[in-house]
């Protein structure tokens, strides 16, 4: 980008009395934007004197560090010493002081958890993030679940119970706070933790934090679905007409969304003329060929007008 427009209420155009300029760093001049005299020169640029051309490049000579994170720790602030020297330097190093890098590196690594609170979070917000990886979850959903967990932590939830389970419960109310199709079968496959153990410490969550989490909408699931299935656009756009139309007549009110979900997927499937089996819907929804059978008979019978399209 050549310039950059700019506002300088202090400043007024002596041409035609404007107060917006454009930054032109280039040629380090400040101009009028409306009639383009030249205000100031020899500008002082602010951004870095190096280019880098692809990631690798930008980070190898960024000279700041990561920004601040709640999925660790110590929120990304605290100094780490990588335990593979692979600089040349290194190579030739003596032993004695080989010795004292490495005597460095582990009481480096012993003052970043020094108590247990430290010590909880580092092994819950790996497990999180070991879960979230397995799952997809982008980093939206990884900050929000590491502020659940840490402020379970803080109400002293975690006492007496496991951390694995409080770990999945703050990953589920994160994805449903934040619209993600997750389901809690999912979860409680990619955390090895019963369905049980996870539903009754979310349970836990919302009812000591307080937490205002809406149930997930059936809709959520249609593109997620119909892009594992492999299906055209068309009929994900008449699916999701579909549940609109059963939301509005309250269909959906009491039944689990990626059944009914699923069923809306197998009707636009039909009226599309594209073939899908139950058998492949239900393997992608993670639910049984009895509920998509049960929801799309109460679908057909309820939505009349959807058969004489």
């Amino acid at each position: 980008m050549k310039g950059v427009p700019t506002d300088e209420p202090e400043f007024r155009c002596p041409e035609c009395g404007s107060t917006e300029f454009f930054r032109d760093y280039d040629r380090a001049e400040m101009a009028c934007a409306r009639c383009g005299l030249v205000i100031g020169e020899r500008l002082i640029d602010l951004g870095p004197e190096w280019r880098a051309f692809d990631s690798e490049q930008q980070d190898r000579r960024a000279r700041a560090g990561a920004p601040l994170t709640l999925t660790i720790h110590d929120k990304g602030l605290s100094t780490i010493i990588d335990w593979h020297s692979s600089n040349k330097s290194s190579r030739s190093m003596s032993p004695a002081r080989r010795i004292q890098i490495y005597k460095l590196k582990k009481w480096q690594q012993r003052s970043r958890v020094s108590n247990a609170f430290e010590r909880n979070l580092t092994f819950a917000l790996s497990e999180l993030d070991r879960i979230s990886s397995q799952l997809g979850l982008p980093r939206n959903v990884r900050e929000s679940a590491a502020i659940f967990y840490r402020r379970m932590v803080e109400a002293k939830l975690i006492r007496g119970r496991s951390i694995e389970s409080m770990v999945a419960a703050a990953i589920y109310a994160a994805c449903r706070q934040n619209r993600i199709p997750r389901t809690l079968d999912e979860i409680s496959q990619a955390s090895n933790i019963k369905k049980r153990e996870i539903g009754r410490s979310y349970r836990l969550l919302l009812k000591t934090l307080v937490a205002k989490v809406t149930p997930m909408a059936s809709i959520n699931f249609i593109p997620r679905l119909v892009n594992k299935l492999n299906l055209p656009h068309e009929v994900q756009k008449l699916a999701i007409a579909i549940l609109e139309r059963a939301r509005d007549m309250g269909l959906t009110s009491g039944r689990g969304p990626m059944g009914i979900a699923a069923a809306s997927i197998y009707i636009a499937s039909i009226l599309q003329h594209v073939k899908c089996t139950q058998r492949d819907i239900a393997s992608s929804a993670n639910v049984t060929e009895v509920t998509i059978r049960n929801r799309y008979q109460e679908l057909m019978r309820k939505l009349e007008f959807i058969v004489t399209i």
